[in-house]
């Protein structure tokens, strides 16, 4: 049986990829969060014999070190983080305290039988694109926010210890994702609550700013097929879509599938954190997800015809 950690497991795509590995019943799952931004009840809902829920904090020895000093964990897919533009934004002290997190999980996993590290990076360590698209190797990492610096110095910790203890690991380059579980603050699930309420959509800016939107269920699908088959080792893969649309153009589809009646208002640019452009080469994604990519269309379909999503919205 594989033992696997899931920090930031009680998060949106933490929550998700655990929900994922314990259909495996090769797998038993412990999912560790101190619940600051994850809900318990985005876990899943039936109690099996092949998980557990932890609560506790990474960035604290203490907690972490209980729950993998107990278990003799294969894998550990490090997710947790203080995430969100704004909110990083507003608590860059916060952010960086995640260092210490990397520290802790690195410094257990290289002393017990950990086979393999997966970690939550982002693509906001590209920074501002010099190229487009932007590829795992070619493109600079050149992002000065905390967020990014942290998940820059948190890819620089894996490769570190694999150089001098051997402790293997795969960084998933996250690009925007998003699901019927993700919470209110990030862009779709926020356009969807207040186009559903007829109320305005606020955009930073004049909305010309791009990003590509990659459904849940193609980011889980990636990464667990990178676990399984031992692909990306000691490696680096962009985990997106590459369809690239305008937040304007994201407000308008919304707009149109949900049927509103919502205007939109246009709110002075953020001050920083809020790149003009993002688009992933995802080259490499796709000898992970041999099928068709799930379209914008068809995640916000599925996230309106979601119960999770309405129960978690609408309350």
């Amino acid at each position: 049986m594989r033992k696997i950690l899931v920090t930031g497991g009680a998060g949106f795509i933490g929550s998700c990829l655990v929900e994922r590995l314990v259909k495996d019943t090769e797998n038993y799952v412990v999912a560790f969060d101190n619940l600051s931004t994850g809900a318990v009840n985005k876990l899943p809902q039936l109690r099996g014999k092949n998980w557990q829920f932890v609560k506790g904090d990474c960035n604290v020895y203490r907690d972490i070190s209980q729950v993998m000093l107990s278990h003799n964990f294969d894998f550990v897919f490090h997710y947790a983080a203080c995430v969100g533009v704004q909110r990083t934004q507003e608590n860059p002290c916060k952010v960086l305290m995640d260092l210490e997190g990397f520290r802790n999980v690195l410094d257990l996993s290289k002393s017990s039988n950990v086979q393999r590290v997966f970690f939550a990076s982002s693509s906001e360590v590209y920074g501002e694109p010099v190229t487009i698209p932007q590829n795992e190797v070619t493109t600079p990492l050149n992002s000065r926010v905390p967020y990014a610096v942290v998940k820059n110095v948190g890819e620089a910790f894996l490769r570190s210890y694999y150089k001098e203890y051997g402790l293997e690991y795969t960084i998933f380059r996250f690009f925007n994702t998003y699901g019927p579980k993700q919470s209110k603050d990030f862009v779709i699930s926020r356009f969807i609550a207040l186009a559903l309420k007829n109320e305005p959509i606020t955009i930073y800016g004049d909305g010309s700013q791009t990003r590509t939107f990659c459904y849940i269920d193609d980011n889980i699908e990636a990464c667990t097929k990178a676990a399984y088959d031992n692909i990306f080792v000691n490696d680096v893969v962009n985990i997106g879509n590459n369809n690239e649309t305008t937040i304007l153009d994201l407000a308008k589809i919304i707009i149109e599938r949900t049927g509103s009646k919502s205007t939109l208002r246009f709110l002075p640019p953020l001050k920083e954190g809020d790149m003009k452009r993002r688009m992933p080469d995802i080259t490499r994604m796709k000898s992970l997800v041999e099928r068709p990519l799930v379209t914008l269309e068809e995640g916000i379909d599925a996230i309106l015809s979601s119960d999770v999503w309405k129960q978690d919205h609408e309350r």
